[in-house]
């Protein structure tokens, strides 16, 4: 294993400490930090003084200047929760959590108030965001370019969560925040019009859900997405279910035609945490129950006590040929700090890709 240098501008320092998804296009990394309203660009500078890749040059772009979104952009307590970040055909895909939240107890306040904390629950409209964003080349630098296209926002959510309001699977966690085993978006990898939508909960008696998605520009609105009908029974979605170790859906991404899952706990606990190779993943015919069996574990990843959440990953190359996986990490530990902005993400190099199981 080795690492990759992230270094952030000092007046958005705050980012290294909540890295949630993560791209590489070209000599550039895209991350975001799931407690923003913004999408972040870093470019390779060469080396540090350890030898890792070092991407520095940062640069910061406002989701609100590209896309539409329902909470003011100077709103009090305002994030899109982005979970999932892909790059396809010259556009960048970002997916928001689809989350409720669930108040959490604050140590300054009584014993009473923190109760009654526990008893909140509410919505961020913000977070059901599916969009695609396009991106051209500006002084030999992938650039964010405007208008964005999405799926249409509301305050209750969006037209997949309306059409999964009826789902006998998924229904009755809509209700439920995505840290207590509720329906909670963690992954996204895109293979043409497709979207794959990994669930970091429900996980239902030990399966991770995947949905699978079509997007289509609206014929009236070019900044419009529509999702076409690919599921059973004329769904706007398909489910894919896979025997995880129990685990939920952190994060996706493709390696030719299969689908590598970076796969944690659904509640709030460190660990295991684990890449899971799906031969054929990218491309099913048909909705799927994925067992264990046919799944390979490419990669432990190593997780801290209370901190060094995994929780992104991308396909990376760096000045070669080999391709690894590059992971970046919610709440980083101290000892992944750099200076007074800087983080380290980790590199692992994959397998051979090994025959399918029998």
């Amino acid at each position: 294993m080795t690492a990759v240098h992230f270094k952030f501008a000092p007046a958005a320092l705050e980012c290294r400490d909540a890295l949630s998804a993560i791209v590489q296009i070209g000599d550039t990394l895209w991350v975001a930090n799931d407690e923003s309203i913004h999408l972040e660009r870093l470019s390779y500078q060469g080396s540090d003084a350890d030898g890792n890749p070092l991407y520095a040059a940062h640069t910061r772009f406002a989701l609100h200047d590209y896309l539409s979104l329902p909470v003011a952009a100077d709103a009090e307590d305002n994030e899109v929760d982005v979970e999932g970040l892909a790059y396809q055909d010259g556009y960048l895909w970002v997916v928001g959590s689809h989350s409720l939240k669930r108040k959490k107890p604050q140590s300054d306040k009584s014993t009473e108030k923190g109760i009654e904390r526990l008893v909140r629950i509410v919505p961020d409209p913000n977070r059901y965001l599916i969009a695609r964003i396009p991106l051209n080349v500006v002084d030999g630098i992938p650039t964010l370019q405007t208008p964005g296209v999405q799926l249409p926002l509301h305050a209750n959510g969006n037209a997949l969560m309306e059409a999964l309001r009826d789902d006998p699977h998924i229904k009755h966690f809509l209700k439920i925040p995505g840290k207590d085993n509720g329906f909670d978006v963690e992954g996204l990898a895109v293979i043409g019009k497709r979207l794959f939508l990994g669930l970091r909960g429900p996980v239902l008696r030990g399966w991770a859900v995947l949905l699978e998605i079509e997007c289509v520009e609206d014929d009236n609105d070019p900044t419009v997405l529509t999702l076409a009908r690919i599921g059973e029974e004329d769904r706007p979605y398909r489910k894919h279910f896979l025997q995880l170790d129990g685990l939920g859906i952190r994060d996706l991404c493709v390696q030719g035609e299969d689908l590598l899952i970076l796969a944690g706990p659904t509640m709030s606990l460190d660990g295991p945490v684990r890449v899971y190779r799906w031969q054929g993943g990218a491309k099913p015919d048909a909705e799927s129950l994925i067992p264990r069996a046919v799944l390979e574990v490419v990669a432990e990843i190593p997780h801290g006590h209370g901190n060094d959440h995994a929780e992104g990953l991308c396909l990376f190359t760096q000045g070669n040929d080999e391709t690894a996986l590059l992971v970046v990490y919610d709440n980083a530990a101290a000892g992944r700090k750099r200076g007074e902005s800087g983080v380290l993400g980790d590199v692992f190099v994959l397998p051979s890709i090994s025959s399918p199981p029998e």
